[in-house]
């Protein structure tokens, strides 16, 4: 295995000259790289991998080398230290995985074209041109691109195109920056183009296959994006232009490249007339996340990526603060509690997981820290804790001091709790070290004992877990003024519980608002004041009881039966945030019933009276001047009718379909895949199944070609099936950037199940070639874990990918699926006679 082996420190490069000649049709890099820096040793090693190097040349001289494919390095003896530059010729190919320098197809009338782009973190800019690829080693770049044009292309960098000569396209002088954010694309692109208030050029960027005003939506949120940063950071962005560009292949969802950013095109592009607010959200959150980037990773950027959440963690908090600042009528941090905060706490109560900051060895485990649930979600939601401890103010005034220290260089996560604790007044740091340092988090009992009002702390877990006497520094967040704001203690004594309450007036509650990382165990006299009082809570409260029952049931704190009358007593709301959560919540219930049985059958009926008075209400069209809580809800209490078997609602989704048979993608988007899915499972057919697949390959809009693949993974005919899989290889038609997503939805599918799992054993080390250089190839094992819930088919797990533990990157991620099967296993086989009478007992 190779050693970590830092080449920054052998030699310190300031400057790079990069000169690469592309020819598409052989897939062909001719390349010259030219850096200057300083040695440090005479015995050097630059980063390269799958390069092969033609000369390299010192001064003008030729120098011997050495290639050390184990550890992706090109070695080379120099004869002085010093300043030195160095020449190296080099030859590469394009590749096929969405790593380094590569051709992302698509098709326009007809015919098939592609264009080139770039995706260089973690450490894959070696693939592109000899470097020193560690963040740490920041250096300007002047980069000169020739390529087999033809009339029509544009060329894009992370600077401006300052002049072309001779075919060859020079760009400026780049700013300091790491060897990850270098970027360029060039092919047949359309653009849309404005300025900030301060002069930026934005643009967006994509291929011809898509109708110009699609561009829009994403050319409007990344302008008034970079303004809000400027404002809120109050440091200017150092670019003159900030480009965004989709691209057709992209593995991840979007990489902050500085001034080119690149996104999946579902992440940028979308449908004026016909989208849903969900996805205008998760567009605009993702543009606002990756341009959150341009200072929190690209200006200052993390020192090695053991600190990765340093870009992360704080990009994921700021996505919604910018756009909380942009379009508040959205309360866009109800979806961070419905969809950030549940990811985190589930991951995190899994015993093995990593640490927010975790320490990296291994250069191939890198990919594995970016685990989104910890990194990104936990992070967010450790800054979101930090951020309501000292304020906008004291954050802002931090972070203006913390870019004017480090701009252009690296830091550590010191370095940011320094910035922040000086501008607050606390120390910051002794606070969440124990969040970042720590991986898991706790529960806090609060409980009444012998008069007292008793609260404790202790580390939560789903499943077994080993406990080592981990504490937490815990913002409390509570309603009474006795609670201290920071709980650091195992045990508190708060005082007399009949005295304390009657002079609140009001049920005793912890973790108000639900920022803190931590979820809470009422004992019966307190749950049972706050139930009694539920009427009166907010929406927000009523999110945290249902998700803090369910896990405290999953960690076998509480029974799984407790949870479900708080369905029904929510199932009239409103609220989109309550309504996401109790149907999160109620589609939990399905693990504990077999397919076809009774107790499926009642709890079908359970979800339809869960349902039916809030599809009676809203109807499947939007209606005129509705909320937005309206708008988000209806496809949850749609999508339960459907799942209940409701035959109206079958009926009306069936005539929906029949009535824009000629045109699918006209159907209302937040309905759509609910038609498209009720067509294939209740009423297809093969002719329907070729037509779907057909407009799936020929749509270029990836809202609609997201329906389709749910809607074809849903169906109930084995034959269908196995064609599906089928095209699973077949690049022509499922992309490898959304393979998982295709398998993930024949493997839940009970009756794809067996023939997703399958292919998958049969054809891993396919898999493995063609996406095991991404970063999130991990997931793949992750998707299974969500869905696996028998016995049996954890010995299958154990049995394939216990084998697999000492592959570089899959350790973690193995050891701990194993558990989160095992746990639900156990959990189901504890839980799922008690829960099915009680769902009998309230269909009866």
């Amino acid at each position: 295995m190779a050693e970590l082996k830092r080449f920054y420190n052998m030699f310190q490069p300031t400057h790079y000259d990069i000169f690469l000649d592309i020819d598409r049709e052989s897939k062909k890099i001719t390349g010259k790289t030219t850096i200057t820096g300083t040695a440090k040793e005479q015995n050097i090693s630059i980063h390269q991998k799958d390069l092969e190097i033609l000369s390299v040349q010192l001064d003008g001289q030729s120098l011997p080398f050495e290639i050390d494919n184990e550890n992706d390095a090109l070695k080379i003896d120099l004869e002085k230290t010093g300043d030195v530059k160095l020449s190296i010729v080099y030859d590469a190919q394009l590749t096929d995985t969405m790593m380094g320098i590569y051709p992302s197809y698509y098709t326009v009338d007809g015919v098939k074209k592609q264009i080139i782009g770039t995706q260089f973190e973690t450490n894959f800019a070696r693939q592109a041109f000899p470097c020193i690829d560690e963040p740490e080693a920041k250096a300007t770049f002047d980069i000169a691109l020739k390529f087999d044009e033809h009339p029509g292309e544009i060329t894009l960098s992370n600077m401006p195109e300052i002049r072309v000569v001779d075919g060859i396209h020079y760009f400026d002088t780049t700013v300091r920056m790491s060897t990850y954010l270098v970027a360029f694309a060039f092919g047949e692109l359309q653009s849309k183009q404005t300025t900030t208030k301060s002069g930026v050029k934005i643009g967006v960027f994509a291929t011809k296959a898509h109708r110009p005003s699609e561009l829009d939506f994403g050319l409007d949120i990344a302008k008034r994006s970079i303004e809000f940063y400027e404002d809120f950071y109050q440091t200017p962005y150092p670019l003159p232009h900030s480009w965004q560009l989709a691209l057709p292949d992209f593995s991840a969802g979007a990489m902050e490249n500085w001034g080119l950013v690149t996104y999946r095109e579902a992440y940028l592009l979308l449908d004026p007339e016909n989208t849903a607010l969900d996805m205008k959200q998760l567009v605009a959150t993702v543009i606002a996340h990756e341009l959150a980037h341009q200072w929190f990773g690209d200006l200052v950027t993390m020192k090695w990526w053991d600190d990765l959440w340093l870009n992360e963690s704080f990009a994921n908090m700021m996505e919604y603060v910018a756009v909380d600042a942009l379009e508040p009528s959205w309360r866009i941090w109800e979806t961070f509690q419905t969809s950030e905060v549940p990811a985190a706490l589930q991951r995190d109560a899994t015993d093995g997981v990593q640490s927010v900051h975790v320490n990296v060895e291994n250069p191939a485990e890198i990919d594995a820290l970016f685990d989104g649930a910890i990194v990104y979600a936990k992070g967010s939601r450790m800054l979101v804790m930090v951020r309501a401890l000292i304020g906008d103010d004291a954050l802002r005034a931090g972070l203006k001091n913390y870019f004017a220290a480090h701009q252009f260089s690296n830091a550590t996560g010191a370095d940011l709790w320094s910035a922040l604790g000086d501008a607050a007044g606390i120390d910051v740091g002794a606070i969440m070290n124990s969040w970042l340092e720590q991986p898991g988090y706790p529960v806090v009992t609060a409980s009444v004992v012998n008069g007292q009002l008793v609260l404790q702390q202790q580390q939560f877990f789903i499943g077994k877990g080993e406990e080592v006497g981990r504490q937490w520094q815990i913002p409390l967040n509570s309603n009474y003024a006795k609670a201290p704001t920071i709980l650091a203690e195992k045990k508190v004594e708060l005082g007399n519980y009949a005295a304390l309450r009657e002079s609140a007036g009001t049920p005793f509650r912890l973790n108000v608002g639900n920022n803190s990382h931590f979820i809470v165990r009422y004992d019966d006299t307190l749950l049972t004041d706050l139930l009694n009082d539920a009427d009166s809570l907010d929406d927000i409260s009523r999110l945290q009881l249902l998700q803090d029952l369910r896990l405290l049931a999953e960690g076998k704190q509480v029974s799984y039966v407790a949870v479900i009358p708080l369905l029904l007593k929510f199932a009239d709301s409103h609220s989109a945030v309550v309504n996401t959560v109790l149907y999160q919540v109620a589609g939990n219930l399905k693990k504990f019933v077999t397919p076809d049985s009774e107790q499926e059958k009642n709890l079908q009926d359970f979800f339809n009276k869960l349902s039916a008075p809030q599809v009676a209400r809203l109807g499947w069209q939007r209606k005129a001047n509705e909320s937005n809580d309206d708008q988000l809800t209806r496809p949850y209490v749609l999508n339960a009718a459907l799942y209940a078997k409701n035959a109206a609602a079958i009926a009306v989704a069936h005539d929906l379909f029949t009535a824009n048979s000629t045109n699918l993608a006209s159907l209302p988007a937040d309905i759509r895949v609910l038609v498209l899915r009720n067509e294939v499972k209740n009423f297809g057919n093969s002719r329907l199944f070729d037509d779907l697949l057909e407009a799936y390959r020929t749509t270029s809009d990836a809202s609609y070609k997201a329906d389709i693949n749910s809607a074809l993974t849903s169906t109930n005919d084995l034959e269908l099936i196995a064609r599906l899989i089928t095209k699973f290889k077949d690049a022509e038609t499922i992309k490898p950037q959304d393979l998982r997503a295709w398998f993930r939805g024949v493997l839940s599918n009970e009756d794809g199940q067996q023939a997703a799992w399958d292919w998958l054993r049969d054809d891993w080390d396919w898999l493995e070639k063609t996406v095991g250089g991404d970063m999130e190839f991990t997931t793949f094992i992750t998707v299974i874990a969500g869905v696996f819930r028998t016995a049996e088919r954890l010995a299958e797990f154990k049995k394939f990918f216990e084998p697999k533990l000492e592959t570089p990157g899959l350790k973690r991620e193995i050891t701990m699926d194993i558990k989160v099967i095992e746990s639900r296993v156990e959990l189901i086989e504890r839980e799922k006679e008690a829960v099915n009478k009680m769902i009998a007992s309230i269909v009866e």
